[in-house]
């Protein structure tokens, strides 16, 4: 059965940084495509980073780049999003997903993020 947890969201001010973590189960982690993606309150979800190979390639938007990293912990099956420099404009639900080349595409919960002063 596959699960798939997101936490470390929460509120912090400008400038400030977070740190997301996304811990699956249930498939092959190196397997698949693992991504973070975000939705604000009355727009789509979109795609904010992601690691793209079993080599690690990693590809961000435009609009993270320079402030998050997204990295990977094999042994323990976890994805991260490392959020510096927050913005207002980063308040989101954060999402985790993986994809493998089959088509497989699994979700988790999400988790708020809220830019703030």
């Amino acid at each position: 059965q596959v699960h798939i947890v997101e936490s470390g969201g929460g509120s912090v001010q400008p400038g400030g940084s977070l740190r997301l973590s996304c811990l699956v189960s249930g498939f092959s982690f190196s397997n698949y495509r693992m991504s973070w993606y975000r939705q604000a309150p009355g727009k789509e979800r979109e795609l904010v980073a992601a690691i793209i190979s079993a080599a690690g390639t990693t590809n961000y938007a435009d609009f993270v780049k320079g402030r998050f990293t997204i990295s990977r912990d094999k042994s323990a099956n976890t994805l991260y999003l490392q959020m510096d420099s927050l913005k207002p404009e980063d308040t989101a639900v954060y999402y985790c997903n993986g994809l493998s080349a089959r088509g497989s595409d699994y979700w988790g919960q999400g988790t708020q993020v809220t830019v703030s002063s």
